[in-house]
């Protein structure tokens, strides 16, 4: 019977391989039967949360009606005193009466609102859980490019939004507040890693996380774009994205103040370069607009591209290396790289990434090789 190992080797921050541990855990028959019974499980959690879910939002349609109701006594009873002395104690007395029940269900119903937003960060988690699950038991699916662009962006719009309460200061990791310096990110969350591509060029990707060590005090991480990537990185390598959104109506202290430097995933690919911020979002809904460095232009950065908050965080580029140079130097020396060694898959991916980025102000200026490569592999 087959047995079930770890991994058996894995990069690291040097891009060497690194030889892991191969213990034998389960017999596949057994992690199956596992893998089987814990996602029965996730989905019958999945399915209790919903229902509650369900509960409570007809609880809290049932206190916006009597609320609303009570609401509608305080006008009417303003109508109706709008002539005569506001002064009186009958007066004054029913008002207060009707003002303290307002208060007593906009608290029940503010409760409600809690308890379902409560369910529906279990039921994200659930999820993914059994995303993870689902990829350890090896059911991993190719993604094409187009369709990950659209999850990633859907994944940073349904980023949950953080509602404190009176005077509650936004937590670690809402919109720009960073974490803490024990901080430890979870398997399954998303982190921008700084990696190796070559041995002279490195570069911060965006990664999820599959593993922390913490007797070496390393993450495994997997390149999101490439996921049979796998990386081997320290903590000071590693910054976790944000796990909720600032409200800029309510909590603009938890946003990078206008003409910051922060990093921030380029518009298409799954790379961060440094970037200023040009202008914030007004809503919970807008996005950061940022100019990235980049010194094909005039003035050193480009047009205003917009990114979304989990997608902007503040670390620094190590080497202070802009995105025209190494997006152009990517697609040229790396892109070519690897297919002299045969790498097709992996030019794919560089000039996927690069491409859309360089090819209008670059377009007339690559030599005609360049471009013929590229009309190759992207037929």
């Amino acid at each position: 019977m087959v047995q079930l190992f770890r991994y058996s080797a894995s990069s690291d921050e040097k891009g060497e391989q690194t030889e892991l541990p191969k213990k034998p855990i389960l017999t596949s028959a057994q992690a199956m039967d596992h893998i089987e019974e814990f996602i029965r499980f996730v989905e019958r959690q999945h399915r209790e949360r919903l229902k509650s879910l369900h509960r409570l939002v007809h609880k809290v349609e049932e206190e916006r009606v009597r609320n609303e109701h009570n609401l509608n006594n305080i006008a009417k009873l303003n109508e109706k005193f709008k002539d005569e002395d506001k002064n009186s104690p009958y007066y004054q007395q029913k008002l207060k009466n009707l003002y303290s029940s307002v208060v007593t269900e906009s608290t029940a119903e503010e409760e409600f609102l809690r308890s379902a937003l409560s369910k529906i960060y279990e039921i994200r988690a659930i999820r993914n859980e059994r995303r993870i699950q689902a990829r350890n038991a090896g059911n991993k699916e190719t993604i094409r490019r187009g369709a990950l662009m659209k999850m990633l962006l859907s994944s940073a719009q349904t980023l949950p939004l953080w509602i404190g309460k009176v005077n509650e200061k936004p937590p670690p990791l809402c919109g720009a507040i960073p974490a803490e310096p024990t901080y430890t990110a979870k398997v399954g969350d998303m982190v921008a890693a700084l990696v190796k591509i070559t041995e002279e060029e490195e570069n911060w990707i965006l990664a999820e996380v599959v593993q922390f060590n913490a007797a070496t005090n390393k993450y495994e991480v997997d390149d999101i774009d490439e996921q049979k990537d796998r990386h081997i990185l320290s903590r000071r390598r590693v910054v976790p994205l944000p796990l909720m959104r600032a409200n800029p109506e309510t909590d603009p202290q938890a946003l990078f103040q206008k003409e910051s430097v922060v990093m921030a995933l380029y518009p298409q690919t799954t790379c961060f370069y440094k970037a200023v911020v040009n202008q914030l979002p007004t809503t919970s809904v807008e996005e950061y607009e940022v100019l990235f460095e980049d010194p094909t232009y005039a003035d050193g950065y480009s047009p205003p591209l917009t990114v979304a908050q989990r997608y902007v965080i503040s670390i620094k580029d190590k080497k202070g290396k802009n995105l025209g140079i190494i997006v152009s130097r990517t697609l040229v020396t790396n892109g070519l790289e690897d297919m002299k060694c045969g790498a097709v898959q992996a030019v794919k991916r560089v000039v996927g990434e690069a491409w859309s980025s360089v090819e209008e102000r670059f377009k007339g200026q690559l030599n005609s090789e360049v471009q013929q490569d590229h009309d190759v592999l992207m037929a």
